[in-house]
């Protein structure tokens, strides 16, 4: 039996690709890029120099512990609906959109070594590059979490990162990625593309992060392309979070003043 949806036009088709491109990121990491392009434009208006600045990424939401704890899980699951909507935008009758996106749990160790190898040549220059970047007045000081130190702080931070790994790879990489293929993009407009976004909700960090996430998301989009999975680029960036999240706190206690800040 035929649908409403065999009879569509080409023209019908792309106009619905964008539509859903539009809705998705609407709601999530495209309204974030907005917000940080303002946030950028507000911080370079201000009489301190960028680097004397902070951006806090986890903050406080209440001060009650347990209602902080609350507020913290409820942002942390409504930010994953987008998700949700992105996935349900690649569902195709008869067909699993997690496995054709390769987030399913099939050759767990390949993910797993992959993820452990993007992470490394993420995670050690990023450092280098934070530091340059702050040093030459284009980056904030970037606190990655203000939370205080309760039961609950340590699990929260770890759930916070997987939040960001999966928001972050599955709609700018495999969601959008699958869109532009759509559309009829090539793989290396994609690619840049992906990573400018990656880069532009990074902005209210400085000119440093956006640099250095636009860097990130094209090795990112370069290995969905090669391996066509995005858990690799999900373990990978959970890894980076939570060493980020976490670690703070242990290297201002170790090496107070090795970054800006501690």
């Amino acid at each position: 039996m035929s649908t409403a949806r065999d009879t569509w036009s080409p023209a019908q088709e792309r106009r619905r690709e964008w539509f859903q491109l539009a809705i998705v990121f609407g709601v999530s990491l495209g309204a974030s890029a907005v917000y940080s392009v303002v946030s950028i434009l507000r911080r370079l208006a201000a009489a301190e120099a960028l680097k004397d600045q902070t951006a806090t990424i986890n903050k406080p939401l209440a001060l009650d512990p347990i209602f902080d704890l609350v507020y913290q899980l409820l942002g942390i699951g409504f930010a994953l609906f987008p998700v949700a909507l992105a996935l349900y935008f690649l569902w195709q009758p008869g067909r699993n959109p997690f496995r054709d996106i390769g987030l399913d749990f099939r050759k767990p160790w390949r993910n797993l070594g992959g993820g452990i190898a993007l992470a490394a040549a993420i995670g050690i220059p990023g450092i280098g590059l934070y530091l340059i970047g702050h040093a030459a007045g284009i980056t904030v000081t970037i606190v990655p979490t203000a939370l205080n130190t309760y039961w609950w702080t340590t699990p929260v931070l770890v759930l916070a990162a997987l939040k960001a790994a999966l928001q972050e790879e599955i709609i700018v990489v495999a969601f959008l990625f699958a869109k532009l293929r759509n559309l009829g993009a090539r793989p290396w407009l994609i690619i840049a593309v992906s990573a400018l976004v990656r880069g532009s909700y990074h902005l209210y960090q400085g000119f440093g992060p956006f640099i250095g996430n636009a860097l990130m998301g094209v090795v990112f989009g370069w290995a969905y392309l090669r391996w066509g999975r995005v858990m690799s680029l999900v373990i990978a960036h959970w890894i980076l979070d939570i060493v980020s999240f976490t670690g703070y706190a242990v290297v201002a206690a170790l090496a107070p003043g090795f970054l800006p800040g501690t």
